[in-house]
């Protein structure tokens, strides 16, 4: 089954004092970090909403493959209004998604394939009887969610989905821990440095110089599903020019089309992949799943430096 994650990361984190999604834990942002696992984990597609700062943290982690939502008026809204908006777009694009917000971001990649190896249409983690983030939801239980009255937000909408939630025990504690306040951050920090050391593989074709890699394929998915290189970059805070540069590099490397624009008519230019870039895109990620299933594996059972850090905790 194909994994998805919605990330809500709208609000204007008033209690914090400051920006949340751009406070760092370690080297990199707590939104960084967020992402960062969801992909070491295998999560293919992968949405944030925006909304307060939206350009300043849609340019953050532009490169990072991501797709750009905006809640336009997060400023008189819910988070559960970014969850729809966020549901909305995936729900036709994957069988299931994590949902998780932003300032949730120290649980672990074996918390995420813990989660996707549960069956069950509705399932958190629950870490010494708590429950916590991210929130596996099957896809068929959207549209219910997308009526709701909103009444309580998310937590009061899945309450009347007539499914049990389905509890998933891990030991990461990191499911329970946010960044709300100015002391929930310095316990994040705290927590950060018992982390575990993880490998993050990522895969480039190349030939005198690298040409494909996951910012390519996020490109190419984005125009099968938009049928505009236009919308596509935008959703990934890149310029236009910059995507058909990178589309035109693609194909001369290749020696073959990958998109097929039509132009003019009422609704403006189309453009569709061809069938060749479809291939490409489906063997690219084939190759990465099992490349990254391969660095886990190594990783795990190779003697080497990081023995002890890893011996604690294998979720």
């Amino acid at each position: 089954m194909q994994t998805g994650a919605v990330i809500t990361a709208a609000g204007m984190s008033s209690r914090m004092g400051d920006f949340k999604p751009m406070l760092n834990i370690g080297s990199i942002s707590i939104a960084q970090r967020v992402v960062a696992t969801l992909r070491q984990a295998g999560v293919g597609k992968i949405v944030m909403v925006t909304g307060y700062q939206a350009l300043q943290l849609e340019r953050h982690l532009a490169g990072n493959g991501i797709v750009f939502l905006r809640n336009e008026e997060y400023e008189t809204t819910q988070m559960f209004d970014s969850v729809k908006i966020g549901l909305s777009y995936i729900q036709d694009k994957c069988d299931r998604v994590l949902f998780t917000p932003v300032d949730i971001p120290l649980f672990t990649a074996g918390t995420v394939r813990a989660m996707m190896a549960c069956e069950a249409p509705l399932a958190c983690p629950v870490c010494d009887g708590q429950t916590g983030h991210p929130i596996l939801i099957s896809c068929g239980l959207i549209d219910a969610l997308l009526n709701d009255s909103g009444e309580g937000g998310l937590r009061g909408a899945l309450s009347r989905l007539d499914v049990p939630m389905e509890q998933v025990p891990v030991t990461d504690a990191g499911v329970l821990h946010d960044a709300d306040t100015p002391d929930d951050y310095h316990e994040l920090l705290k927590y950060h440095n018992r982390q575990m050391i993880r490998p993050v593989v990522r895969l480039s074709f190349a030939k005198e110089t690298e040409f494909f890699d996951e910012n390519i394929a996020m490109l190419l998915t984005l125009v099968k599903e938009t049928n505009s290189v236009r919308s596509a970059c935008q959703r990934m805070q890149i310029s236009y020019s910059s995507g058909w540069n990178a589309l035109r590099r693609l194909e001369s490397q290749l020696g073959m089309p990958l998109v097929h624009r039509t132009q003019g008519g009422s609704h403006g230019s189309h453009s569709e992949l061809t069938e060749s870039a479809e291939k490409l895109l489906t063997y690219y990620e084939q190759l990465s799943d099992t490349l990254r299933n391969k660095a886990e594996e190594l990783f795990e059972t190779m003697p080497g430096p990081f023995r002890s850090d890893r011996s604690e905790d294998t979720h």
